[in-house]
């Protein structure tokens, strides 16, 4: 998909409907023939309605306040079905996961993140990507996998 001008860069903050995008990731769900168990759903709706990333512990403490028993490993491997169906983000240098704006897609996206709100933005530009893509490949590099982080200052808090 191919943007001019002022289209090109599609930065997305965290902080969207969260209702709206656990049904878009029950029904991709359930086009790939995916379980979404209630557990899974229950750590998907907690971190869509984060407004920020969030870590796995903060998700064990706020799974522990509505089911006492909640133990981490169970939490870790929610997470692992959400991140490798692509539904949600590690942000590997802060430790902590973000829902995926195209749940139904697999893609790979940069994020540029806070350092003073630890707020995380998707930005949906394929072109980032593909130059990342066509660099490995010219140094006959495979790449397997591409998370892109870029730390900085929020405008928000630039202007604070």
């Amino acid at each position: 998909m191919a943007h001019e001008g002022a289209d090109i860069l599609h930065a997305h903050p965290h902080h969207h409907d969260a209702k709206g995008f656990v049904h878009a990731v029950e029904a991709a769900s359930q086009a790939r023939g995916l379980r979404l168990t209630p557990l899974r759903k229950e750590v998907l709706e907690l971190i869509a309605s984060e407004r920020k990333p969030i870590k796995a512990y903060d998700l064990l403490a706020l799974l522990r306040e509505k089911h006492g028993n909640a133990a981490p490993p169970t939490v870790y491997r929610a997470l692992d079905f959400l991140l490798e169906n692509g539904f949600i983000h590690k942000l590997e240098s802060i430790n902590a996961f973000v829902s995926c704006h195209h749940p139904d897609e697999a893609h790979q996206v940069p994020f540029l993140i806070c350092d003073v709100c630890s707020s995380a933005q998707e930005v949906c530009d394929e072109r980032v990507a593909s130059l990342i893509e066509a660099q490995a490949s010219a140094f006959g590099f495979r790449p397997q996998a591409q998370t892109l982080e870029v730390h900085g200052v929020c405008k928000r808090c630039h202007k604070a």
